[in-house]
C-alpha cells in the first residue's frame, strides 16, 4: 500500500475561536468571539487572493480552535465563501473538528446539509479525573452522548483525538480509555502524547516543577503499548500518532479510513491554509500567516496578504523533509532517496539490525520501535 497516489491539493481553514483555552494547547486561538464577524470578512478576502492558484481540492479540513463553536449562520457563511472562490472534487473529504459538548442533533443536521462527511471529536480521554486535569470543558458522559448522536445522524467516518502520557498516568488507565474508545468502533484514532510546550500554562508549571512529565522510558512504553493494542484490533498505524480502522477486503481491495487531508502534509502534496497561523505549501514553497487574529484581519483589511513568512525549499531541504515525513508514515521512504547518501547500505544494515526499520519492496519503513525515534532516523541519511 502506498500513500503517494493522492495528488489533488487540500484546503485547511483555521477557525481560531475557543470557549476556553486548554492549558497544554499551543495551537493559536482566542477565547473571545468578539471579532468573529471580522474574521469571516477577512477570510473572504484571503480566499479571493488564491482563487486561481490551486486546482480543485479533494479535501477540506476545518480545524482550530473549535470550529463547532460556530452557529448555523456563521458556518454557512464560511462555506459559501470557500465555494465562491474554489472548486471541490465530488468525493471531497470534508472534516470538521468538534468538541463533545458542542454536539447537538440540530448541529449535526446542519453539518450533513453543508457537506461535512467526516467528524474529528476532541474526546481526549474517557476518564473524568484526566479530563479535569486537562481542564477540558466536557465530561466523559457528554462524549458518549455526542457519539450516540453522531452515529444516529448517519455519520460513518468518525475519529477521536486522545491524549496519553499524563503525569502519573498508569498504562492500565490508558488502556481503559482505548477500550472505551473502541467500543464505539471509530473509523480513526489520533493518539497524542501530552507535550508541554514552553509557552503554555502547563509548560510553565512543568518548568516550575509543579507538574512532572513522564520520563522518556515511560513515554516509549506508552507508545509501544498503544501500537500493539490498536494494531492487534485491526487498526492500521499509518503515521506516528494516527490509526485508521480497516474494513474486510472488498472488490478493489481493503478500505482504510486514513485521513486524506493529513496525508498531504506528509507527502508534499500541495495544500492551502487560510486563517491566522495557517500554513500552505505549493511547488516547493511554504508560507504561513500571522499568528494573531488582529494582525491577520488588519493585513487583509489593508488589501495585503496576511503572510508572516515564507521559504522556498532547496532540493537538499526537500530531500531532508521527505526523509522526516516519510519515516513518520507507514509508507516509509523510497530506497532511491536513501541512495543519495554515501554509505547508505551500511547505515541501512545497521538500522535494520537494530530493529528500527525494515525494507518492504522498494521502500524503507520504520518499525514500531523505529517510530519511537522517527525524528532521529533521517539524520542517519542526511547528505
Amino acid at each position: 500500500m502506498s500513500l503517494h497516489p493522492l495528488t489533488s491539493p487540500g484546503l485547511y481553514v483555521h477557525v481560531p475561536f475557543c470557549q476556553t483555552k486548554c492549558p497544554y494547547c499551543d495551537f493559536y486561538s482566542v477565547t473571545s468571539t468578539e471579532r468573529l464577524a471580522a474574521y469571516l470578512t477577512a477570510l473572504d478576502a484571503e480566499a479571493r487572493l488564491y482563487r486561481e492558484q490551486f486546482p480543485a481540492f479533494d479535501s477540506l479540513f476545518l480545524g482550530g480552535g473549535t470550529p463547532s463553536l460556530l452557529d448555523a449562520v456563521q458556518l454557512s457563511t464560511l462555506l459559501k465563501t470557500l465555494r465562491r472562490y474554489f472548486a471541490f472534487a465530488p468525493d471531497t473529504e470534508f472534516t470538521l473538528e468538534a468538541n463533545p459538548d458542542d454536539i447537538s442533533a440540530d448541529k449535526l443536521h446542519l453539518y450533513r446539509d453543508l457537506g461535512v462527511n467526516r467528524l474529528s471529536l476532541g474526546a481526549q480521554s474517557f476518564d473524568e479525573a484526566e479530563l479535569i486535569f486537562l481542564k477540558r470543558r466536557h465530561t466523559a458522559r457528554q462524549t458518549r452522548q455526542a457519539i450516540e448522536l453522531i452515529r444516529a445522524a448517519g455519520f460513518a467516518n468518525l475519529g477521536f483525538d486522545l491524549i496519553y502520557g499524563l503525569p502519573g498516568q498508569r498504562p492500565e488507565a490508558w488502556l481503559r480509555t482505548l477500550e472505551t474508545a473502541l467500543s464505539f468502533t471509530p473509523e480513526h484514532l489520533s493518539c497524542y502524547q501530552l507535550t508541554l510546550a514552553d509557552d503554555t500554562p502547563m509548560g510553565r508549571q512543568a518548568a516550575a516543577g509543579e507538574v512532572q512529565p513522564l520520563g522518556e522510558e515511560a513515554q516509549r512504553n506508552f507508545f509501544l503499548l498503544t501500537d500493539k493494542f490498536l494494531t492487534e484490533r485491526g487498526y492500521l498505524h499509518y503515521e506516528v500518532a494516527n490509526f485508521a480502522r480497516q474494513e474486510e477486503p472488498q472488490a478493489g481491495g481493503r478500505r482504510h479510513y486514513r485521513c486524506r487531508h493529513n496525508l498531504k502534509y506528509w507527502t508534499h502534496v500541495p495544500y492551502l491554509g487560510l486563517g491566522p497561523g495557517a500554513h500552505s505549501f505549493q511547488a516547493g514553497r511554504r508560507w504561513w500567516n500571522h499568528r494573531s487574529l488582529q494582525d491577520y484581519c488588519a493585513a487583509l483589511d489593508a488589501g495585503l496578504p496576511p503572510v508572516a513568512g515564507a521559504e522556498t525549499l532547496t532540493p537538499a531541504q526537500l530531500r531532508l523533509e521527505t526523509l522526516y515525513l516519510g519515516f513518520r508514515t507507514q509508507d516509509g521512504v523510497a530506497l532511491a532517496t536513501l541512495k543519495d547518501q554515501p554509505g547508505w547500505e551500511a547505515i541501512l544494515t545497521e538500522l535494520t539490525g537494530a530493529g528500527l526499520v525494515e525494507v518492504r519492496h522498494d521502500r524503507v519503513v520504520a518499525t514500531p520501535k523505529g517510530l519511537v525515534v522517527a525524528d532521529r532516523l533521517p539524520l542517519w541519511f542526511a547528505a
